[in-house]
């Protein structure tokens, strides 16, 4: 038998076609799918059943039909780049500025799951190349619902890792204003105004939450405590990553700085803003590299940095009267599976959203101060899953775990691996196009 005969037996090809779906199976751990073999044994090798009835099978000489051609040649993709996007890669579009100068806005990132698993779909009855929106209508159906459960990836989420997730306070969103905070406004304005001037509001489960990217800066376990803008976990100093930038105010002589000098620094123009009264600019995002040339740039009087001194309880998780702004934050214990805290009227706000909306519980505390979950009083409580602390890289320009708490392990995606598109939306085309963007590796703690 040659070896182009060996490669078109019916026998081989089911072999092949076997072991991968097998393999796939185990990975999936629902041996159920294994009946999908005879499937297969009939497709490769019986043909009783015709499983592609749209594909013509075509005599030797007889006319090709184009349009089932194109049919099968659209389906194939359809199957194939949903089973990607599934299991292996999603794409993403970088939708703010929370993340410069490591990710910029408009950038269009790979999203790769198997790091950390992929998470098997709660929602599974989705309308191809869509994530929870179609033309502004749901594009998903909650008829079929699947508890939470991931696949084995190669580790868990590390500190420091650029990570993709559901965005947590993403479960109910207001149809005039998707894009805000619905918690936010509500703390701001009462939920009667907030939902009678941008509602109704609509639910989302927890795999059909809006995509937000930040850098996990603290994992379950961990104690944060953020000072002077500056990360320290379990008391300890953490790195300050390259692309980690803080706000500055930048003094000149008088005059802007050379907007060459400020676009060959990678600052956005479009959101630096220069006050003629200071003279300079009141707010500056640097890096520590940026930081030391714009120091010695002719022109440059003074650079300090902008350290808030308070901030309105309101803004700030958890919401109470703490005394933390976003650059003296904490310090604060991130959640960990299985591990039992102690409920205290001074903590339970910490709590209070993972008890419930994370969690599924419900939590009532009554006018004597006696906390009741699911009916019974708990002066303590377990948690079920593990949590992260997440915050953008541009820390004075972003809406992290400082603003809305922590992220649950059930709302990790997965973490970025390549830019394949940038492009700058206060730009032109062509010159919008971020060329030197194209096809750029992601450095994260997993492939540093």
């Amino acid at each position: 038998m040659s070896l182009k005969e060996f490669r078109q037996n019916r026998y081989v090809k089911f072999g092949a076609a076997a072991l991968l779906y097998v393999l796939w199976v185990i990975w999936l751990g629902n041996y159920w799918w294994l009946l999908g073999l005879a499937v297969l044994f009939d497709y490769y090798v019986t043909k009783k059943v015709n499983w592609l009835p749209w594909k013509k099978e075509y005599k030797e000489g007889e006319k090709r039909n184009a349009i089932l051609d194109w049919l099968d040649a659209v389906i194939y993709a359809v199957v194939l780049v949903t089973f990607l996007n599934i299991f292996f890669f999603q794409a993403f579009k970088i939708p703010s500025s929370s993340m410069e100068s490591t990710l910029y806005t408009g950038d269009h990132l790979f999203v790769e799951k198997l790091t950390y698993g992929p998470a098997v779909p709660q929602t599974p009855l989705t309308i191809p190349f869509t994530h929870n929106q179609i033309m502004g209508k749901k594009s998903y159906s909650t008829l079929i619902r699947n508890d939470y459960r991931r696949l084995k990836g190669f580790r868990e989420v590390k500190n420091g890792d650029i990570v993709v997730f559901g965005f947590p306070n993403g479960d109910s969103v207001l149809v005039k204003a998707p894009s805000e905070d619905y918690y936010t406004l509500v703390r701001m304005y009462g939920k009667e105004m907030v939902e009678n001037r941008l509602g109704p509001v609509i639910t989302r489960p927890s795999d059909k939450k809006d995509h937000y990217v930040k850098r996990c800066v603290a994992v379950a376990g961990d104690s944060l405590e953020v000072k002077e803008g500056l990360v320290y976990v379990n008391s300890v100093k953490q790195e300050v990553f390259p692309g980690v930038q803080l706000s500055y105010e930048v003094k000149t002589e008088g005059q802007r700085l050379n907007s060459k000098f400020i676009e060959k620094l990678g600052l956005n123009l479009g959101e630096l803003y220069f006050d003629p009264n200071l003279p300079g600019y009141p707010a500056m995002p640097l890096t520590a590299e940026m930081l030391e040339k714009v120091s010695v740039q002719p022109g440059v009087a003074s650079v300090r940095p902008n350290l808030d001194p308070q901030e309105d309880p309101l803004y700030l998780f958890p919401y109470v009267e703490t005394g933390w702004t976003r650059d003296s934050y904490g310090p604060i214990w991130v959640p960990e599976k299985g591990a039992t805290v102690r409920l205290t009227a001074e903590n339970l706000p910490l709590y209070r959203r993972i008890i419930t909306a994370y969690e599924g519980n419900e939590l009532k505390v009554e006018n004597n101060g006696t906390i009741l979950i699911n009916g019974m009083a708990a002066d303590e409580y377990t948690f079920q899953q593990n949590y992260y602390f997440m915050m953008g890289d541009n820390r004075h320009n972003s809406l992290d775990s400082r603003y809305w708490g922590f992220v649950p392990e059930d709302h990790v995606v997965g973490t970025p691996i390549m830019v394949w598109l940038s492009t700058d939306r206060d730009r032109k085309f062509p010159k919008n196009i971020r060329w030197g963007r194209f096809f750029k590796i992601v450095r994260n703690t997993c492939n540093n």
